[in-house]
């Protein structure tokens, strides 16, 4: 496995990199290896930052919305430029595998080219002629946008926000995760530069940068990802200034196999529905319901095909996934497999060591499957964010929508049938973002789609017109004749 010296990654504040008292960032799979050495900010930085974005934003505004989508391709040019080089560092710095990886570049780039791709239309004005006035609608930016991203796929869960907030005319303080911040950094340094200064700025930090941002005065939006817990927080912190906030939460997805469906097909797409990204991904799936006439059935072929999965290192190619991001996810996923093991329920260890001689110098968790579980059990009910997943048996279509719906999340849930038109009528009646009919997984998600939860699982939409929207604000001028 070949090393690289460690970079040293600032802040980046109007169009200059600064920062002191770097952080070393150590590789989760590698526990001795620094990965990178990351500036940490406090309060100050945060105003600095937000002031280079607020001096932007008349100028970044009033740039014509053609001259500023030819400037986000060519930012989108840089970002795919730095897949090759950058993948292996954030393969290093979040724990997953190199296809994990590229696949966040990827998509990332893609979301920055589909969202411009909109733009013209998007902006269009909305105008209304009759014999009493005339009437014009139009969209404005909102003008500093704040976007607080988390570490499991930080790039196109960045240019989610990113995207959006230039492309409609507004600037953008960006707080990565402490736990991947050098790669998505180092892109973004890449991408600001085709940009004016002040434009695009990056402070990094703890939850009191976050904070700082939140409550800013000057923030006029916030865009968030990451748990539900901080997202009471920035509730809290933006509530004194009324700031337009988009939250994408945690969520329990459930995926429901109908008695129809053919049982072999479905199993690629639930093993990486469950376990890419060591099953660190909001959307998921976290439980599966499976009739009870095919429990035995299916149960002993997905876990088959789960014992095949081999667990190592994210830059060894024979890694099926990596370890997980930190100590406290590596605690939390361990709690919730102590507490398993301790009930009625059947927990199986699946998978092999890739190299088990470096198994307890990182965060790996073999892959589990749980069977001959309750609905009510804690392993169905919370969000594992693992590489864990319960199988639960239920008796009839009715009692598997109650148990699906059953959750105080709403992000994404799927259903599997050979016939889609019975999957599309189960599919309406679940409570969720997003559901999908025969698969769960990043192939299923579509930049036409609105992404995003309903109940704890978030506030808002990304992705397409929906995401373009929650940057602006409408301006109806009325003119009498």
């Amino acid at each position: 496995m070949t090393q690289t010296a460690a970079p040293q990654v600032g802040h980046l504040i109007n169009g200059e990199l600064t920062g002191s008292t770097p952080r070393a960032v150590h590789d989760p799979g590698r526990l001795d290896d620094v990965v990178a050495h990351v500036a940490v900010g406090d309060e100050q930085d945060v105003n600095r930052a937000v002031r280079a974005a607020h001096a932007a934003y008349p100028g970044w505004r009033s740039t014509p919305s053609a001259e500023r989508a030819k400037l986000l391709f060519a930012a989108a040019d840089a970002l795919a430029a730095s897949t090759e080089e950058l993948a292996p560092l954030l393969v290093r710095e979040h724990g997953g595998v190199g296809w994990e990886a590229q696949t966040d570049f990827g998509l990332g780039t893609g979301v920055i080219q589909h969202t411009v791709s909109l733009l013209e239309d998007f902006l269009s004005p909305l105008t209304i002629d009759d014999e009493q006035c005339s009437i014009q609608v139009t969209k404005a930016p909102r003008g500093v946008a704040a976007a607080i991203v988390p570490w499991n796929m930080p790039v196109v869960l960045t240019m989610l926000k990113l995207a959006p907030a230039l492309a409609t005319g507004n600037t953008v303080v960006l707080k990565p995760s402490p736990f991947a911040s050098a790669a998505l950094t180092l892109a973004l340094q890449r991408m600001a530069a085709v940009l004016p200064p002040g434009v695009l700025n990056v402070v990094h930090g703890d939850g009191d940068v976050g904070a700082a941002l939140c409550r800013h005065p000057l923030v006029r939006k916030v865009g968030f990802t990451g748990g539900t817990a901080t997202a009471q927080k920035v509730l809290e912190a933006t509530s004194p200034t009324i700031k337009n906030i988009t939250l994408e939460l945690g969520g329990n997805d459930p995926a429901v196999l109908l008695d129809d469906v053919d049982v072999d097909s479905t199993l690629d797409g639930l093993v990486k529905g469950v376990y890419t990204r060591s099953g660190q991904i909001c959307f998921a799936v976290k439980r599966i319901y499976v009739p009870r006439s095919l429990y035995t059935r299916f149960a002993d072929a997905f876990c088959a095909r789960v014992d095949e999965l081999v667990v190592g290192h994210g830059l060894d190619p024979q890694s099926s996934f990596g370890p997980l991001n930190n100590e406290a996810q590596f605690k939390k996923v361990q709690d919730i497999l102590d507490r398993t093991r301790n009930s009625t329920a059947q927990l199986v260890q699946l998978g092999r060591k890739l190299d088990a001689s470096t198994w307890e110098n990182g965060y790996y968790v073999l892959p589990h499957v749980v069977k001959d579980v309750e609905h009510s059990a804690p392993v169905s009910c919370e969000e594992q964010f693992g590489p864990v997943v319960p199988l639960i048996a239920y008796d009839d279509e009715e009692q598997a929508l109650a148990w699906a719906n059953d959750s105080e999340y709403g992000l994404c849930s799927s259903v599997w049938s050979a016939d889609p038109e019975r999957g599309l009528a189960f599919a309406e009646r679940v409570e969720a973002g997003s559901t999908f009919i025969n698969s769960h997984s990043f192939d299923s998600l579509d930049p036409r789609m609105p992404f995003g939860g309903i109940k704890q699982s978030g506030l808002g939409r990304e992705f397409g017109v929906p995401g373009l929207s929650a940057y602006v604000e409408d301006h109806a001028v009325r003119r009498l004749k």
